[in-house]
């Protein structure tokens, strides 16, 4: 046992699109988790580090429990859920709000077998007024007895480090899980897939979304001085009608999502990127299981 660094993991749940990926990506620094304002952004566990003085917070972000509508669904759900048993503390998301619907109370009763520490983290406080963020934090009480309760601004960046304070009083002490310029789990290639599919989802139609998956053919540095990356990805929906929207008229939409995602794939990369991009129709691919686990969504036998 490491008797003067803490070391742990904690994970983020709630909702969907109650800012978790954002909340993370504000707490590490630096964008791993992509965000959009759709619901089920995240659809796999992404474990990220923060690493400071104190010790090694390692954060999972986990997708938001929801009611499953097809087999990647109730994996999705299946991931947030297991994750509860396996972490040092639970960080439960909420937007600010005075009403419990039947989401919150699910989740709540998920939280009363996990035996760990929760911290309830009321996201978004920079969109209402300080006085009201008390009646929030009353209205929460009521259904759980929470070992800490943190608002904050995962957008804006407020109080996150008075959350990373907190969290830390819960983890262990012991040796770091990761050097210390270690930021995420993810190998690139799924960073460079799920950008792709962010700039997707913030540009296509409310339907489509949902249904897209990004497989990466190909990735390599070509060599010599010019330090450029070659990637050919390919866009999957479900139907033939979905993919003549993706490419849009004149192959506008594609180009669009291509230009959007290839800013942020160089920033990643810290190199030139040469994106090319297409798009595959595979029908009912979220029903696959063999489909499910070719777009990368279950890493391992237990998933």
């Amino acid at each position: 046992m490491d008797a003067k660094n803490k070391s742990g993991f904690a994970t983020l749940i709630g909702r969907p699109n109650v800012g978790k990926s954002t909340l993370m990506n504000r707490l590490i620094g630096q964008k791993i988790a992509i965000t959009s304002n759709k619901p089920q952004t995240t659809r796999n566990r992404i474990q990220t580090v923060y690493t400071c003085e104190e010790g090694q917070i390692v954060f999972v972000d986990t997708p938001g429990i929801h009611k499953a509508k097809n087999k990647l669904g109730a994996y999705m759900v299946n991931v947030a859920q297991r994750t509860l048993k396996e972490v040092d503390v639970i960080l439960w998301l909420v937007e600010p709000t005075t009403y419990i619907g039947a989401g919150e109370r699910h989740i709540a009763e998920q939280l009363k077998k996990a035996a760990v520490p929760v911290i309830l983290v009321i996201n978004k406080v920079d969109t209402v007024k300080r006085e009201e963020v008390l009646l929030f934090i009353d209205t929460y009480r009521k259904i759980y007895d929470f070992d800490e309760i943190v608002p904050v601004s995962a957008l804006k960046g407020d109080n996150t480090q008075v959350l990373i304070e907190q969290i830390f009083k819960y983890l262990p002490y012991g040796p770091r899980f990761y050097d210390e310029d270690t930021v995420t789990d993810q190998p690139m290639r799924q960073i460079v897939a799920e950008l792709i599919r962010e700039k997707a989802l913030r540009c296509l139609d409310e339907e489509i979304p949902h249904g897209i998956a990004v497989s990466i053919e190909k990735m390599r540095e070509r060599g010599g001085r010019s330090r450029i990356m070659d990637i050919e990805a390919t866009i999957i929906c479900e139907k033939d009608s979905h993919k003549g929207i993706i490419i849009g008229k004149q192959g506008a939409m594609l180009k669009k999502i291509g230009s959007a995602a290839r800013y942020e794939i160089e920033e990643q990369l810290e190199m030139k990127a040469n994106l090319q991009l297409w798009v595959k129709v595979k029908k009912d691919w979220r029903d696959s299981d063999y489909l499910i686990r070719n777009f990368g969504y279950v890493r391992d036998g237990n998933e």
